[in-house]
């Protein structure tokens, strides 16, 4: 593999011993980084002209339905019953391995182009294991690193059978993805659960999604909130079974109870917020300051692509935005002044998108900074674009400022998938004339059922 070497960049390594650096070189070698100092030198490297340029790690998105791209901006007026009613028991029924695959495959190539280099990409749309197949090709030929989590459809029950909360997560599947399709350890591809969990399953289907979850090794997810729980006082039951470690991630948790928050973060449960899609859609206002009340930090999601952008530092700076309103709110009602300073600065949400997601992963030694040693994932960002220049405080620039525009350069695993401000794939125009008929095909079909309804 071709050694890289960029030079005389601002680093934001998001490592807090080597913190930020001003004119730094960094020696990409064999996938991973080696070396990130000034004046380093590499007679066979290429080297990359970093000035003018920020370079900060490759960002993690902790949540997004990806098998929903075809279908951009189709549910951006639906509160979150209205999703359940349309998308999972409408529109999802439609899907074929085939629209799976373009959309999975598409979705994840526009968070490449935003800057993202690592996607937990919730599948809950897997009626077959071909839909499943497809879903995880298209993660593969992406070349972005996936945490594929693994989940089930959720459409209304046919006649004689059960309700998708007493379903068990099927064991068999998942066994047969850790024997084939993600068996290679290698792979940028791995996998999680996206179980139902307490709030959308019996007491029973819990304990086994749980138990099976932890028998093999893998992070188990699920949502959390939205209606009333199928299980009231699940989670108080599962705690008091050890069955609650932290392997678990919970996304959203808005209706959460301040003392099983609490005890969550005490037994290392791990949050990851989608801001903006829990304010439109109803959820609640979210988490984020609850959880750094008890010295916690979320991971944060984009969630739904059919109802906002893929853009993971939107979401971001929409989290850190609605935490410090909701602070000043506080702080006026409290005082009736608005506070000195204030509350969360700009790094905090930075390390949300990076450093929070590989810690909800289980990879923090291996992404989520800029670490000698460490998994070559940056973003390279253009800062003397007219947005952006001239820059004081490059992090605030970075979180508060920074758009597609400025995403000049992407690198996972030491490859490079975007330069000057160009996916490097070929056939793009093609996969987005399939994207185009897929969502085309998925919409006349809902709306021809609606009409004969």
């Amino acid at each position: 593999m071709t050694r890289t070497l960029i030079k005389a960049a601002t680093v934001i390594t998001m490592d807090d011993r080597l913190g930020d650096l001003a004119g730094a070189d960094i020696l990409i070698d064999g996938g991973r980084i080696a070396d990130i100092r000034p004046g380093i030198t590499a007679a066979d490297a290429e080297v990359v002209d970093g000035r003018g340029r920020i370079v900060i790690p490759g960002l993690i998105n902790a949540h997004m339905h990806t098998w929903q791209t075809a279908l951009r901006g189709y549910a951006a007026n639906w509160t979150l019953l209205a999703y359940f009613r349309r998308m999972h028991a409408g529109l999802a029924t439609l899907f074929t391995p085939q629209d799976i695959h373009i959309a999975t495959l598409v979705g994840a190539l526009n968070q490449i182009n935003m800057g993202t280099t690592t996607l937990v990409d919730w599948c809950h749309n897997n009626p077959t294991p071909a839909h499943t197949d497809a879903a995880v090709r298209a993660l593969l030929a992406s070349g972005i690193r996936a945490a594929f989590f693994h989940g089930s459809p959720k459409p209304e029950p046919k006649p004689g059978a059960p309700h998708f909360s007493e379903v068990p997560h099927p064991r068999a599947e998942v066994e047969r993805l850790l024997a084939g399709p993600l068996s290679a350890r290698d792979s940028l591809v791995s996998l999680g659960l996206a179980i139902l969990g307490p709030h959308y399953s019996t007491l029973d289907v819990a304990r086994h999604d749980f138990r099976m979850a932890r028998e093999l090794g893998l992070i188990a997810s699920m949502h959390q909130g939205g209606g009333a729980a199928k299980t009231p006082g699940g989670w108080e039951t599962l705690i008091a079974e050890g069955l609650v470690w932290d392997g678990v991630n919970v996304v959203h948790g808005n209706d959460l109870s301040d003392d099983l928050l609490r005890r969550f973060v005490d037994l290392g449960v791990s949050f990851s917020v989608t801001p903006e899609n829990e304010m439109i859609q109803g959820h609640g206002f979210p988490i984020t300051g609850r959880l750094l009340k008890l010295g916690a930090r979320p991971s944060i999601g984009v969630d739904l692509e059919s109802v906002l952008p893929g853009d993971l530092l939107g979401a971001a700076r929409v989290a850190l935005s609605t935490q410090r309103a909701l602070d000043n709110a506080a702080a006026r009602q409290a005082t009736g002044t608005i506070p000195d300073e204030t509350t969360i600065p700009a790094r905090e949400a930075l390390r949300w998108i990076t450093v929070e997601g590989a810690r909800m992963l289980g990879r923090s030694g291996e992404i989520g900074s800029l670490t000698p040693g460490k998994r070559a994932d940056l973003v390279i960002i253009d800062a003397d674009a007219l947005n952006l220049f001239p820059v004081h405080d490059p992090v605030a620039t970075v979180v508060m400022q920074t758009s597609l525009a400025n995403i000049e350069a992407v690198m996972i695993d030491g490859v490079w998938k975007k330069r000057e401000g160009r996916l490097l794939i070929a056939g793009l125009d093609g996969l987005k004339q399939q994207l185009a008929q897929s969502g085309e095909r998925l919409v006349r079909g809902i709306e021809t059922q609606q009409r004969a309804n």
